[in-house]
């Protein structure tokens, strides 16, 4: 692993002690490089009350981050990395392809979604099914395009399911672990401005288990590895719910999305999906 992804899994560690989760499975190389626990106060590692993040070794990629070359070219070599990768046997031997994401390297903005579904194993590209173009919908919305922004998932592969059982599964913790690497190397690479985190699974899979709802952390900042993090609800929970107040709740993160960025915002786009006044 390149020395450049030292310093953010520390402090992704330190993000997963704050919110609670408990365990963290780094490989043994990752972890003798990561700094000593005696350099800060609140480490895992200083206080027997504080859990251990690092001592259990699971199997987890481990990127190589292209020092030097464009975004576009050091996104490329990850990708071909990541094309090969075995992490994940069971997954490997399942899948289609892999989904590695699509956009723009320079995109300012950055979606996040859970995993690839059929759709999205089948044609090697995230949010292709009827939740992309949901999300499509909420771009334009947005006043942009797909290809002025990045979209991947937290896994790279779609979930097997059991036997000849059909629909999507959600990751295990397991899996979200051993292929996060990827993500974050691509949020290095990529540098967004600001992170859509689309749905619970999302925010678990970049931050750990939580101990409230999406209700609750929609509408509200996290952070990854110093960029903020919108959690929102997933465009499929919005197919499953069509509720004016709930498509409001989201554009509402998408309008502090946009103030973030900053983005111009009119007062048509304000007013969207506001009930009609009586």
């Amino acid at each position: 692993m390149h020395a450049e992804l030292l310093e953010p899994t520390a402090r992704y560690l330190e993000l997963l002690r704050r919110h609670g989760q408990r365990d963290a499975w780094l490989p043994a190389g990752l972890m003798r490089r990561l700094p000593t626990a005696s350099a800060s106060p609140t480490s895992p590692q200083t206080r027997e009350t504080q859990p251990d993040l690092t001592s259990k070794a699971r199997p987890m990629a481990t990127p190589t981050l292209t020092p030097s070359g464009t975004k576009t070219e050091r996104l490329a070599a990850l990708r071909a990395e990541t094309l090969q990768c075995q992490i994940c046997p069971h997954l490997a031997k399942s899948r289609t392809q892999v989904v590695f994401g699509v956009g723009d390297p320079e995109a300012r903005l950055m979606f996040v979604g859970e995993a690839p579904g059929a759709d999205e194993d089948e044609k090697g590209e995230p949010f292709v099914g009827l939740a992309g173009k949901l999300l499509t919908k909420m771009l334009t919305a947005m006043e942009l395009t797909r290809e002025q922004i990045y979209i991947a998932n937290v896994l790279k592969c779609r979930p097997d399911m059991p036997g000849s059982t059909s629909g999507n599964r959600k990751p295990t913790r397991t899996e979200m672990d051993a292929c996060l690497p990827y993500l974050r190397a691509q949020v290095a690479i990529i540098a967004p401005v600001v992170i859509v985190a689309l749905g619970a699974t999302a925010v678990e899979g970049l931050f750990g288990p939580q101990k409230t709802t999406i209700s609750r952390l929609r509408g509200t900042w996290m952070e990854l590895d110093g960029v903020p993090v919108r959690p929102t609800f997933h465009p499929s929970y919005l197919l499953h719910n069509q509720n004016l107040a709930l498509k409001r709740l989201v554009w509402e993160d998408l309008l502090s999305v946009m103030e973030r960025l900053p983005l111009p915002i009119s007062e048509k786009q304000r007013g969207f999906f506001l009930p009609p006044e009586k």
